[in-house]
């Protein structure tokens, strides 16, 4: 998992609330487990109209955003079904950075584990950042400092799970941090080898 520091970039705003799983990613591209490729049918409803043409004008395909790093995005974001697809598709859009007032608790969980960091802000900052990605301005996030910068020179401070951080900071998922205790985990077989030598 790539390590997560900080990002600067222009922000992408899509404040709409309630945005569900199946907007992020549609169920239809569930089948793979690849983790590329999916970020072309992220957001397929609001990108293209049912006869499959592109939106115009949509925020996800304007050129200002090319390259965006961080998502603006509104209250209760990642509800409905679990489906670890939808941090995967975000990732291959490029987004390292999610900042929104609310997220779903287990789309939340996803997202730490596959490298993307969600902060959530009060809807009174949120606003203040909407109009910053509106208006083309960067912002800079500090995972260690846990600091949203604007260009303005205002810094907001944001709560983040102290385990997460640890992930994300390290670059390392449930299995890297499984990992990290190798010898803890042979000094466990060496001593169950010797309690109960029958199991073995």
């Amino acid at each position: 998992m790539q390590v997560f520091t900080t990002v600067s970039s222009r922000a992408v705003p899509f404040s709409k609330a309630n945005v569900d799983t199946d907007i992020i990613i549609p169920a239809a591209y569930l089948k793979t487990i690849k983790r590329s490729g999916l970020g072309q049918h992220a957001f397929q409803t609001v990108r293209y109209n049912q006869d499959g043409d592109k939106v115009q004008d949509n925020v996800f395909d304007l050129p200002a955003y090319q390259g965006a790093q961080i998502l603006l995005a509104g209250p209760n974001f990642g509800c409905g079904s679990s489906r670890e697809h939808a941090p995967w598709a975000l990732l291959d859009m490029g987004f390292r950075c999610i900042i929104a007032p609310s997220f779903a608790d287990i789309f939340n969980g996803n997202c730490a584990k596959n490298g993307i960091l969600t902060i959530e802000l009060p809807q009174d900052q949120m606003q203040a950042l909407y109009q910053d990605g509106e208006s083309l301005l960067p912002l800079s996030v500090d995972l260690m400092a846990q600091t949203v910068s604007r260009i303005s020179g205002e810094v907001l401070s944001f709560d983040y799970d102290a385990s997460k951080k640890h992930m994300l900071l390290n670059g390392l998922d449930e299995i890297g941090l499984t990992l990290q205790k190798t010898e803890q985990i042979k000094a466990y077989e060496v001593r169950q080898q010797q309690q109960t030598p029958w199991l073995f």
